[in-house]
């Protein structure tokens, strides 16, 4: 059974990578995902605003009490090689590098768009096998235009593409009015794949305290229908990569993702709740299933059910819907003959 497959220009041995969380931002966690049989890994997110905060501790506590009398001018050594609050998350990025034989992708979710240069240049320099751009950016202003946030997305992925060389994806939103047209945008302005789609965590209200609360819900598979729409309209019309993640549980929502031309698939929820050995149960199962249906390859597989064939997708769409909606019966009444 071949699993081989290609995403970013990376040669990957099958197509299921974790994505970032907390398993991925440790050394150790990154070989652990190895051994369980990751593909590739996304390592956790490196925060502008955590870098910032951690140059103003450094400064805070190096620089207290600095010549306040004659006999010393500061009390604390300079660190050799500190390289700002980046210098961590470098370091682990080095050594997982150096560490495992699967590539290992990073992702950096920056603010200004001098934050996405400097550090995308500094996550490339450190050996990134390829860059991930989460871009968790809500329009609050209302002034800003639906054209105004397009921009500024379109602006990141150039600003990032004319300071790396390694390949560049990103997270996309489905919060846009026309995804399919973003999407072509973004290709056109130099991504070199999207990964659908980027979830938004809103924020929740605490009655009992009245406060502002905060909560992570992990993702499950009634979450794969708008990735699978997208990226089967999108699939073999786009020259770039997609990526499938969102309610990735099991082998069955890999393959329901490769179907609709999918290259490769991210999952984090599922080892956060079953623990990174699934990943190896997932990579079984997915075998087990192409074999199962007479595939001989994932090649054999991607795309069958997009529509890049159809002429007129739109009417398609409506035609589904209507079924939808028309031919629905409630469960209670499901094998009830209904009293006119």
């Amino acid at each position: 059974m071949d699993l081989a497959t290609r995403y970013l220009g990376l040669e990957l041995k099958h197509p299921i990578i974790a994505s970032a969380s907390p398993l991925t931002s440790t050394l150790d966690g990154i070989r652990t995902l190895e051994d369980a049989g990751a593909a590739a890994v996304v390592m956790a997110s490196l925060f502008e605003e955590q870098v910032l905060a951690e140059d103003t501790a450094y400064a805070m506590y190096t620089e207290h009490g600095s010549y306040s009398q004659p006999e010393s001018g500061t009390y604390f050594p300079v660190i050799p090689g500190y390289d700002h609050g980046v210098s961590g998350h470098l370091d682990t990025l080095r050594r997982a590098v150096e560490a495992v034989d699967i590539p290992v992708i990073a992702s950096l979710n920056a603010v200004t768009t001098e934050g996405w240069v400097a550090y995308s240049a500094k996550l490339e320099q450190a050996g990134a096998a390829a860059l991930e751009l989460n871009v968790h950016f809500i329009p609050a202003d209302p002034a800003m235009s639906s054209q105004d946030v397009e921009a500024h997305y379109i602006e990141i992925v150039r600003a990032v593409k004319c300071t790396v060389k390694i390949p560049v994806a990103l997270k996309l939103s489905s919060h846009f009015s026309s995804i399919g047209h973003m999407a072509h945008d973004l290709a056109r302005a130099g991504a070199d794949g999207l990964v659908l789609f980027n979830r938004f965590y809103q924020p929740d209200l605490d009655l009992g305290t009245m406060s502002v609360k905060s909560e992570v819900h992990l993702s499950t598979s009634h979450e794969t229908g708008l990735p699978l729409l997208w990226i089967a309209l999108l699939a073999g019309r786009l020259n770039c990569s997609l990526a499938a993640t969102s309610g990735v549980e099991a082998a069955e929502q890999v393959i329901k993702y490769l179907l609709v031309g999918a290259d490769a698939v991210m999952t984090t929820s599922a080892l956060l709740r079953h623990g990174p050995s699934h990943m190896q149960t997932m990579v079984t199962h997915l075998a087990a299933g192409l074999e199962e249906h007479g595939y001989p390859s994932i090649a054999a597989i991607r795309g069958l059910k997009g529509v890049k064939q159809l002429d007129d997708v739109s009417q398609l769409l409506r035609a589904q819907y209507m079924q939808l909606l028309t031919e629905y019966v409630p469960s209670q009444t499901r094998g009830v003959a209904l009293e006119r």
